[in-house]
C-alpha cells in the first residue's frame, strides 16, 4: 500500500534501545542529553559540571560511583572562572581520580565571552562543535550567555531550541548551567530555577544542587530525568586538592531508623528528657546521617525551639508566667 503523508511504523517494530547506549554517565546523564545544573551561589555547580566533563574526557566514573558509557572529549566554556582556576579545578579532579591531568581531553574555550543571542557567536560556537567533536559540552553560566530577558518565554525559547539544534546536528549531550532564584532552596528542584519555566520543561536531565545547611559545605545532588529514575540522597564534599579542591562522595547509606520528618521532634524529646546535648550524641541517639542532623537543628533554631550553647544545643527556656 502506497504511503500516505508521514512515515510510520507499528510500535513493537520499534528498535529497542541497549542501557549501555542509553546513558553518557550511568544514572547522572543521558547520552546526547540536554539539560540544567542549577542552583543557588555557592552551590558548587561549576564543580558538579566540571566533574561530568572529566569523566567523560578519562572514562573513569564520575564520583568514583556513576560508570561512563560513552567515552570522548569533552568541551567547556566556564564564563565566570578565570582560566588558571579552572585548570587548579580539573586539576584537582584529576588527582581524586587518581587519572593523568595531561591527558585528560578535556577543551576550554578560553574566549573571554560569546553570545548565543547573536549570530556570529552562534555560527563560531557551531564550527568549534564541528571542529572537536565533543561528547559533552558544558555551558557555564547561561546569564553569561545573552542579554535577553530570562523571564520571557519568548526570549528564552529560541536560544535553547538552537542548543537543542546543536545537540541533534552534532550528537552530543550538553549541559547548561544556571542560577536558581533567591531562597529557591525550599523549592523543587525545577521550580527554583530562575527565570522563565522553559528551563524546566527543557532539559531531558537535570541536576540539583543544593547546600545541605548554611553551617555545612556538605551539597546533596538531586537527579531527575525526562526518561529515567530520579535519585535522591546523593550528598557531596568539596576536598582539597593542590591549589583548588574536588567533590567526593560522603556516606551513600540511605536508611533511617525514623522518618526526617519526625527527627525534629526526637530531638526536641531528647533534649528536654536530658538537657544540653552535643549534636554528635543527638545523631547517635536519633540514627541519622551527618547532614540530615545539621540541617534538623538548623530548622529548630530557626523556628527558636532550641538554642546553641556553646557546643551543645538546648531547648529555648518556656516564660514563666507570674502568679497573682
Amino acid at each position: 500500500m502506497r504511503q500516505i503523508g508521514f512515515p510510520t511504523q507499528m510500535a513493537f517494530k520499534l528498535g529497542k534501545q541497549e542501557q549501555s547506549t542509553r546513558w553518557l554517565i550511568e544514572g547522572l546523564w543521558l547520552k546526547e542529553a540536554v539539560g540544567i545544573i542549577g542552583g543557588e551561589p555557592k552551590s558548587y555547580k561549576t564543580f558538579v559540571a566540571l566533574h561530568l566533563a572529566a569523566a567523560v574526557a578519562s572514562g573513569v566514573p564520575c564520583f568514583g560511583k556513576f560508570a561512563v558509557h560513552d567515552i570522548g572529549r569533552a568541551l567547556v566554556f566556564c564564563g565566570e572562572d578565570s582560566l588558571p582556576s579552572v585548570r587548579a579545578r580539573l586539576e584537582a579532579i584529576s588527582i581524586l581520580a587518581a587519572t593523568s591531568f595531561v591527558r585528560l581531553n578535556v577543551h576550554v574555550i578560553t574566549a573571554p565571552s560569546f553570545r548565543l543571542d547573536l549570530e556570529k557567536d552562534r555560527e563560531m560556537l557551531n564550527k568549534t562543535i564541528a571542529f572537536h567533536k565533543p561528547k559533552l559540552l558544558v555551558l557555564d553560566p547561561f546569564v553569561r550567555l545573552h542579554r535577553i530577558d530570562e523571564n520571557k518565554s519568548g526570549e528564552v525559547a529560541p536560544l535553547l531550541s538552537h542548543l537543542r539544534e546543536l545537540q541533534r546536528v552534532h550528537n552530543l549531550a550538553i549541559a547548561l548551567v544556571h542560577h536558581a532564584k533567591k531562597g529557591g532552596k525550599k523549592m523543587r528542584g525545577g521550580q527554583s530555577l530562575r527565570g522563565s519555566s522553559e528551563f524546566h520543561a527543557w532539559g531531558d536531565t537535570n541536576l540539583y544542587p543544593r547546600r545541605v545547611s548554611s553551617r555545612s559545605e556538605e551539597i546533596e545532588l538531586e537527579v531527575e530525568h525526562r526518561n529515567g529514575a530520579a535519585i535522591h540522597n546523593l550528598f557531596l564534599r568539596p576536598v582539597a586538592l593542590g591549589e583548588s579542591m574536588a567533590l567526593g562522595l560522603t556516606d551513600m547509606e540511605t536508611t533511617e531508623e525514623v522518618p526526617t520528618a519526625d527527627v525534629k521532634e526526637q530531638i526536641v524529646a531528647l533534649l528536654a528528657g536530658s538537657g544540653p546535648m552535643a549534636s554528635t550524641a543527638l545523631r547517635a541517639e536519633c540514627k541519622v546521617r551527618k547532614s540530615t542532623m545539621i540541617a534538623k537543628l538548623d530548622e529548630l533554631v530557626e523556628e527558636r525551639r532550641i538554642q546553641k550553647q556553646g557546643r551543645a544545643y538546648a531547648l529555648v527556656p518556656v516564660p514563666v508566667p507570674d502568679v497573682p
